[in-house]
């Protein structure tokens, strides 16, 4: 499929000629577009815990990331950016996948390694459009398949060239990645995926809200048994009812094989979600399906997997008999509290059952309290995945502080 290559060309070529040449160029000289650039620091720490059924030992993870960066300002109309990341941890009591440490449950944190998170040139000279070449994050709609996992310390990358136009109604993102940097880090055999990565999303803004096309082809070397090709759509809105603010999200897709995948993958994928805000408790309900033929389940290999089925992680691989994820959501804003400018409890309850066939997979209750100041968050968080056919119970436990220049 390195034809796809001609084709994200081609893709590029048409978002191009619908932008036109912007008046602004912004800094006249290098040293001005250095001297007026913006530094980045972000600093985490984090302390996970997870009891799961099968190991005589809990996991315990102490671990720190530091991303450090700098973009300049643009330079007739182009701006640089590089950022490293350097993740390591303080107590080692968990499998982060590299480590060896087995006999302990996975928490997929690799430690004791700095690399380059971004490395990226980024030019808005056209009007409404910005053209980014090499390693970026690229986050989606709600990551749901394409997301930067952000919630791991090391995040997930792309290697590419990705182009996005936009209008007051209409926006268009293409990108096509021949890498993608995944969550264990560089020495994991896992911790890199190559091959052709094509992804088009296309968004419409509607008086009943936002409808969103999309289409991703993955064709992946050193994983043929993800290499699929999804195509979907997504609608999602909300509208004022008196006192209350109801939303939805409808979504639909089908995916099949694609690249070296040998499989004859033909499945479905369904959401339906309803909410209502009342003052500040808000209440949501929602169905999500990855369906199976059979065989093998929906896959959404690129997706920031830990915002979707449960924050205990027993999902990120679809199984083979499917899921039908049915949940029901509480938020409730406390508003500022003290020296915390904003406040935020919110509790999610699931149930799984299998797509095919009658298998009830087990429940999940879900908490989390986030406190924010400006440049601060503090978030205490807590899942409980209770098995009943598949898989073992789980306890996790998070606590954590980002820190942001």
């Amino acid at each position: 499929m390195r034809d796809l290559k001609k084709f994200g060309s081609s893709c590029l070529a048409v978002v191009v000629s619908a932008g036109l040449v912007a008046p602004a160029w912004g800094a006249e000289t290098f040293g001005e577009a250095l001297s007026e650039g913006d530094s980045i620091v972000d600093l985490r720490a984090r302390y996970e815990s997870v009891e799961q059924g099968g190991f005589a030992s809990s996991a315990d993870a102490l671990t720190s990331r530091l991303r450090v960066g700098y973009q300049t300002a643009p330079l007739r109309g182009t701006a640089f950016l590089a950022e490293a990341v350097l993740i390591s941890d303080l107590v080692e009591d968990y499998n982060s996948t590299t480590n060896g440490n087995t006999q302990y449950p996975v928490v997929a944190d690799p430690a004791d390694f700095a690399a380059i998170n971004r490395f990226a040139l980024i030019n808005k000279s056209l009007e409404r459009t910005t053209l980014t070449v090499g390693r970026q994050r690229i986050v989606h709609d709600d990551q749901r398949f394409v997301g930067n996992v952000g919630w791991r310390q090391h995040e997930q990358t792309f290697d590419g060239l990705r182009a996005q136009w936009g209008s007051p109604k209409i926006k268009t993102d293409l990108t096509y990645a021949a890498q993608v940097n995944r969550v264990f880090g560089p020495d994991s055999p896992q911790g890199k995926w190559e091959g052709d990565v094509v992804l088009a999303n296309f968004a419409y803004t509607l008086p009943v809200g936002t409808l969103s096309l999309f289409d991703y082809y993955l064709d992946i070397d050193n994983a043929a048994t993800v290499s699929s090709n999804t195509v979907g759509v997504k609608l999602a809105g909300s509208k004022p009812l008196g006192k209350l603010t109801a939303s939805y999200a409808l979504a639909y897709a089908q995916q099949a094989e694609a690249g070296l995948n040998a499989a004859n993958v033909d499945t479905d994928y369904d959401l339906i979600e309803g909410g209502l805000t009342f003052a500040k408790f808000g209440l949501g309900l929602g169905l999500e399906v990855l369906g199976s033929d059979g065989v093998q389940g929906f896959a959404t290999p690129l997706a920031t997997l830990h915002a979707f089925q449960g924050w205990a992680d027993k999902f990120l691989a679809t199984p083979a008999a499917g899921i039908e994820d049915a949940y029901v959501r509480f938020n409730y804003p406390l508003g500022k509290r003290g020296r915390f400018t904003n406040v935020a409890a919110v509790a999610v309850f699931h149930d799984y059952d299998s797509d095919v066939g009658s298998t009830h997979f087990g429940q999940e209750l879900d908490l989390q309290l986030v406190a924010r100041t400006e440049r601060m968050a503090l978030t205490a968080k807590y899942a409980d995945y209770r098995a009943d056919a598949l898989l073992t119970d789980t306890q996790k436990v998070w606590v954590s502080v980002d820190y942001s220049f």
